[in-house]
């Protein structure tokens, strides 16, 4: 009569059986009720843990590196799981029912490893299958003005753009012939070679990658299932868009090659230099020159506003150079909000030129007739000024 395995018998509380050989669920560190997807899941974290490369030069990290690769390979095959179940370890012993399959690196670990190398290297999905690839990304660069950012636009723009090609409808080959899949890599696009316990993935020198090879290329666009033209394309500028916003256009880049889905047009705004105003976020600055008189006396002057209007700005005597008055809410609307900025007005008190003679004798009178009251900065200042020298005197 025969001997069922036993689990619990098989392996005791170091993971190994009376052969040494480590328990394979307790190499994966699953349990026995684990699905593939556990399986799997484990087996990928542990080998990446134990890879070769990753701990060079450590024996224990290779001898653990092959106990992973070998439990993996008897666990994720179903027939080879029932049969450990039932026997453990005698199943793939000299005589089992399974041979050796289960030592060792055979043409099975390929499969199970280049996983892990996509992992490890970023190296899966690269290309598409049947050659299709993801057309290129388009930037184009446009400048407006600043009102046209105030009150938002729709603009046209014409640019040159790979399309799919109509005469062959994007598969490169001449109408009436189809692509055909490629006997090197069999459609994958991808070839393996195995290096010891390494396999290598690498690009398809047959097809560069595609999967399909084109024996009667299309005379439209030799081949390459795209052609250039000029489109023209409406662009929806928002109101509040500030120097450096990129807006986005999803497919309307180049086309894909054979077939593949087209990139995207990104555009790039850039606010022209305006003539009045100077703008901070949401909030405009712009700078007055008044009169000395008017900053003496007091008075008022209109200033135009980004919304097409003006506004008047009342200024205070005795008002100094410099001052900045604020215009609540006259600034740039804030993108996607119903907010507004402000709009600042700084004033530069202008010092007189060219003056008459009469005008230089009414100064002259004026400033005999000063006092500190009338120029109570200045006065400040210059005694000041006179008491530092005094005390560097003494």
């Amino acid at each position: 009569m025969a001997t069922l395995f036993h689990p619990d018998l098989n392996c005791d509380e170091t993971g190994f059986n009376m052969s040494t050989k480590r328990c394979y669920y307790e190499t994966l560190e699953v349990e026995r009720t684990a699905d593939d997807s556990v399986l799997k899941s484990s087996f990928r974290k542990l080998a990446m843990k134990f890879h070769p490369d990753r701990n060079p030069g450590d024996d224990t990290s290779e001898v653990r590196f092959k106990e992973i690769n070998e439990a993996y390979e008897i666990l994720k095959d179903k027939d080879k799981r029932a049969a450990y179940d039932r026997y453990g370890h005698a199943a793939f012993e000299q005589g089992g029912g399974f041979g050796g399959g289960g030592a060792g690196f055979g043409a099975g670990f390929a499969s199970s490893f280049s996983d892990i190398f996509e992992d490890l290297f970023g190296m899966a999905g690269q290309r598409g299958r049947g050659g299709r690839e993801r057309g290129a990304d388009l930037r184009y660069n446009m400048e407006i003005t600043l009102e046209e950012a105030f009150g938002g636009k729709t603009a046209q723009i014409e640019i040159p753009v790979s399309v799919t090609c109509e005469a062959c409808s994007g598969t490169g080959a001449k109408a009436g012939t189809k692509p055909k899949t490629c006997s090197h890599c069999g459609g994958a696009g991808r070839v393996r070679q195995s290096q010891g316990f390494f396999t290598l993935e690498r690009t398809c020198p047959g097809c560069q990658g595609r999967g399909q090879m084109i024996e009667d290329a299309c005379p439209s666009c030799s081949g390459q299932g795209r052609v250039t033209r000029e489109r023209t394309l409406s662009v929806n500028i928002p109101q509040g868009v500030e120097d450096g916003t990129r807006i986005r256009l999803a497919g309307e880049g180049e086309a894909g090659v054979r077939g593949g889905p087209s990139g995207d047009l990104y555009i790039f705004l850039s606010l022209a230099q305006h003539q009045f105003f100077q703008r901070d976020g949401a909030d405009l600055h712009c700078r007055v020159p008044i009169s000395m008189v008017t900053a003496a006396l007091g008075g008022e002057f209109e200033v135009p506003t980004i919304d097409k209007g003006k506004t008047k700005v009342k200024v205070p005597a005795g008002t100094q150079s410099g001052r900045r008055f604020r215009i609540a809410s006259k600034g740039m609307p804030v993108l996607r909000s119903r907010q507004m900025g402000d709009m600042y007005v700084q004033v530069a008190v202008e010092t007189p030129q060219n003056l008459t003679k009469k005008q230089q004798e009414l100064l002259a009178e004026f400033e005999k007739l000063s006092s500190g009251a009338t120029q109570p900065e200045s006065v400040g200042f210059f005694s000041k000024v006179k008491d530092f020298f005094g005390n560097r005197a003494t």
